[in-house]
């Protein structure tokens, strides 16, 4: 694939799972059975394990490893040096391949700079990882997760902003984008947005 881009210093083991338009920088190794969308970047020694699957758009910081069983879906962000795992008990004398636990990072979600996810769980879409903080259970939908071991500290919009919403009924609207977000008794949602498509580019603000 021409609009494909590997370093030189890469190890690429099937150039086929790369999607269009992605780029794998300095020192990482992409194994076979990995398979990654189009679009997407990935930082200085990255690894990517044997069925690992990654969406489009999504951009990879340098010092990340995704193991078995990892799923990221699209548009999502991992922070340097952030960490997943797969076994929640590994010991070297143990073999648990037949084990591997499954860790989903959904669509649009961030993952700060050097927290750790700890496998089994699900980050939700747009959810937003605190840099540091060590994520044991599943986390919602535009919910801000911080500290160890991480807890709800607040919601986020999809770009990235900090939310005031308290009560269900509450609505608060992002001063970048200018969409509106409401919190329910399930959660925070996008009033403005379908949660299934694209998130287009925001208006100018005037």
């Amino acid at each position: 694939m021409s609009s494909v881009f590997i370093h030189p210093t890469a190890v690429v083991d099937d150039h086929g799972c790369l999607g269009e338009g992605t780029r794998i920088w300095h020192f990482c190794h992409i194994m076979r059975g990995a398979e990654i969308g189009r679009g997407c970047s990935f930082g200085q020694n990255c690894f990517v394990a044997d069925g690992v699957r990654v969406g489009d758009r999504v951009k990879v910081q340098n010092n990340v490893s995704l193991y078995t069983g990892t799923v990221v879906e699209d548009d999502v962000f991992l922070g340097p040096s952030c960490v997943l795992t797969n076994v929640s008990n590994p010991r070297a004398a143990v073999n648990r391949r037949a084990l591997y636990e499954s860790t989903v990072i959904r669509r649009g979600a961030t993952v700060g700079a050097n927290a750790t996810i700890v496998c089994g769980t699900t980050i939700g879409r747009h959810a937003f990882i605190g840099a540091g903080a060590v994520v044991t259970r599943d986390v919602a939908d535009y919910a801000l997760v911080l500290g160890v071991p991480a807890v709800p500290s607040g919601w986020m919009s999809r770009h990235g902003h900090r939310l005031v919403l308290a009560s269900p009924g509450d609505e608060a609207i992002c001063p970048e984008s200018g969409y509106r977000y409401v919190l329910g008794a399930e959660g925070v949602r996008c009033v403005d947005l379908d949660e299934d498509a694209p998130l287009p580019d925001p208006e100018p603000q005037r």
